[in-house]
């Protein structure tokens, strides 16, 4: 059955408002919410259609690829679309509840009290900056690395509360986490609500602090942790380990380990991307006459080809001797730059070697255009 509308589902023009599309959704789910309509099919499938719609409807770019490209353009799932994606009961719950619109907790049978309690903060994040060397690069590593970090106490199991003992409700906010002010002025009747100042909003306050805690229901403690690092990662990238890093106080759920990698300068090579630089040197008669010359590499030795009448400068690339692609098929290249190595002491055979060689018109650099460099300044002295 072909999808209808999703403006024409919400009863909304296709120029509303985000106000006004919420405002609609929030009307129409209060309406067909299940609850209310006990044992009615047509209910539920109005509730998912109308959740559906407005799941595509409130995301801006959702929104504008469903305006270029009608239901086609928000295929593929709700990260990138929903192709042969079923969006049932349980998803229209999950926008309904996710939304918190004002009295929908009393719906589900929810009190005040439950509404206005809030649960522990999360732990926060912790940063990790982890050296890799080229070969570790090169290949992928799983490393073990120590941490200082926050943990669950051990001795109260994260509560706060001393061993035999509990918590009780918040004799201040009765439970709700939250207090009420009510002033009158000229102009009326003012409610201000605040979160709770005794228990932060939890709702419940610890009979006895545990003593190891102090009522934190968390303790530093060095921990061993565990990341595999794929190939072909740079400086700068970071893994995410979930859960991983501090715990929340008094139960609150563990904030992430964030692990930022860092490059170890290599001796030979220098990362240019996913290629791999290195200088060579070689000697004036194999450039002048070719060579074999051997190299490192960083999974071993190559060979490369120095040919006859080689310049200095000359960059010879070797296929996939770089590093590989992250995430990818492939790898880089390894680019060898030759430099003509000039020896500082000569014994006095070889001065006489090169003195004699030297006299030979073969190897002194050619005119341009048949005209010295000398010759050439001159004229554009003239000029």
């Amino acid at each position: 059955m072909p999808k209808r509308d999703y403006y024409e589902v919400l009863g909304v023009s296709r120029d509303a408002s985000p106000e006004e599309i919420k405002k609609a959704y929030r009307r129409l789910a209060m309406q067909y919410h299940p609850d209310r309509n006990p044992d009615s099919k047509e209910a539920e499938e109005k509730f998912k259609e109308i959740a559906e719609a407005y799941e595509v409807l409130k995301d801006p770019a959702k929104r504008r690829r469903y305006d270029q490209f009608g239901h086609e353009g928000v295929q593929g799932g709700f990260g990138g679309g929903f192709a042969d994606f079923e969006f049932d009961l349980a998803d229209a719950l999950r926008t309904f509840m996710s939304e918190g619109f004002g009295g929908f907790a009393d719906l589900f049978g929810m009190g005040r009290e439950e509404r206005g309690r809030r649960q522990p903060p999360r732990g926060s994040d912790i940063q990790i900056r982890l050296k890799l060397s080229l070969e570790e690069i090169a290949t992928g590593v799983r490393k073990t690395l120590k941490v200082r970090k926050y943990v669950r106490c051990p001795d109260c199991g994260g509560t706060g509360a001393k061993a035999g003992t509990g918590t009780r409700v918040c004799p201040v906010c009765r439970g709700a986490g939250e207090v009420r002010q009510v002033s009158r002025s000229l102009f009326g009747q003012f409610v201000n609500i605040t979160t709770c100042p005794e228990c932060g909003g939890e709702g419940r306050v610890i009979e006895e602090v545990c003593p190891r805690c102090r009522g934190e229901g968390r303790v530093r403690d060095e921990v061993t942790l565990e990341v595999d690092i794929p190939p072909g990662v740079a400086e700068g990238n970071y893994l995410t380990l979930r859960g991983q890093g501090n715990a929340g106080p008094r139960g609150g759920a563990p904030g992430d380990a964030i692990v930022v990698i860092q490059e170890e300068k290599h001796p030979v090579f220098e990362r240019r991307g996913d290629d791999l630089y290195l200088e060579l040197p070689i000697s004036f008669p194999d450039a002048a006459l070719g060579a074999e010359v051997e190299i490192p590499t960083l999974d071993g030795r190559a060979v490369v080809e120095v040919r006859p009448g080689t310049q200095p400068g000359k960059v010879l690339r070797l296929r996939g001797k770089g590093l590989p692609h992250l995430n990818g098929y492939g790898r880089g290249d390894l680019l060898v730059k030759l430099l003509v190595w000039v020896p500082e002491k000569l014994s006095e055979r070889d001065r006489h070697l090169l003195e004699e060689l030297g006299r030979s018109p073969d190897m002194k650099p050619p005119a341009s255009g048949g005209k010295s460099l000398f010759e050439r300044v001159k004229e554009a002295i003239r000029g």
